[in-house]
């Protein structure tokens, strides 16, 4: 099969895990499984259906950059259960899905599966900088709409959306996006900075919504266009729409930054990485197995060494 690289936003997945299956999963000594089953067959099904021959979990070293934070202190507020001084904030996660986490390590590295991530970045920003850079066909697995911002159709690059569940998967092309939005991808962040998004504590530019932020970036390009247009005289611009945009002047002075995927990270290359994958055998193979009786992972090992041993 024709070489392609697969990028997995991965907390986006084990979340999704945890919430999607019963954390009455447990193993011997009482410690929930459910993500650690989930997130093995989501990988074992989207590496054979879409025919990956290479594979990064994109890793959160820092789910929250102070950077970031610094810019925009709403940023991901809601998610904070502890700051800490000095080192990266703690998220809100439960206390089931934690102890499952160092599970998925071992087993992913166990299977051979690159795992990166970034001092001070998201694995967004991890995945932004591989999908920008790399010379194959690009995958990018998320529930998180920000990651449209990497779609490229004359490079291969796309995004499997799972926002909707594992049965219900959308692929977003460059087209896709277009379509769907009304902007280009190379837009979408500038979008979704006028937009919002509670989720992400973006306030978002009061009274412009989806439709009015497309039709913004439309006609003047890019949000600094269109702050540009905002300051002439004339210009056609409409008096509420100038007045909304000067409201908001400190917010659009800083979220871009926020919003926009760093692409520039100093990263192993995917080879480096060790992303290519290949059938675990030997050593590696046998504590899988024994991992998967004494963790009691059902089936989920066996179906990810079963969709590993296709690329022989």
């Amino acid at each position: 099969m024709p070489d392609r690289l697969m990028l997995l936003d991965t907390a986006s997945l084990y979340f999704r895990a945890f919430y999607g299956l019963p954390d009455t999963i447990r193993r011997g000594d009482g410690t929930p499984v459910n993500a650690v089953r989930g997130l093995l067959d989501m990988i074992a099904r989207l590496t054979t259906d879409y025919q990956a021959t290479h594979l990064i979990a994109c890793w959160d070293d820092d789910w929250r950059p102070q950077w970031r934070v610094d810019l925009l202190p709403t940023y991901k507020a809601h998610r904070v259960a502890e700051a800490v001084t000095g080192a990266p904030d703690i998220e809100v996660v439960p206390d089931a899905l934690e102890a499952q986490l160092p599970m998925i390590r071992q087993v992913l590295g166990l299977a051979g599966i690159a795992i990166v991530g970034a001092p001070h970045h998201e694995a967004d920003d991890v995945v932004g900088t591989y999908a920008s850079h790399a010379d194959l066909p690009v995958d990018v697995v998320t529930g998180d709409r920000d990651l449209f911002q990497v779609c490229d159709d004359e490079r291969q690059v796309r995004v499997i959306y799972t926002a909707r569940g594992m049965k219900n998967l959308e692929v977003i092309t460059e087209e896709t996006v277009v379509a769907k939005y009304r902007v280009l991808p190379q837009q979408y962040a500038d979008y979704a900075t006028l937009r919002g998004d509670a989720s992400d504590g973006l306030p978002g530019v009061a009274g412009i919504g989806e439709k009015t932020a497309a039709s913004l970036l439309l006609k003047y390009g890019t949000l600094e266009g269109l702050l540009e247009a905002a300051e002439l005289p004339g210009g056609g611009m409409a008096a509420p729409v100038k007045a909304k945009l000067a409201a908001a002047a400190g917010y659009l002075s800083v979220a871009p930054a926020v919003v926009r995927l760093v692409r520039d990270l100093d990263l192993p290359t995917p080879e480096q990485a060790g992303a290519e994958l290949n059938p675990v055998a030997g050593e590696p193979r046998a504590e899988l197995e024994r991992l998967a009786t004494e963790w009691n992972l059902g089936g989920s090992v066996r179906r990810l060494l079963a969709a590993l041993d296709l690329r022989q």
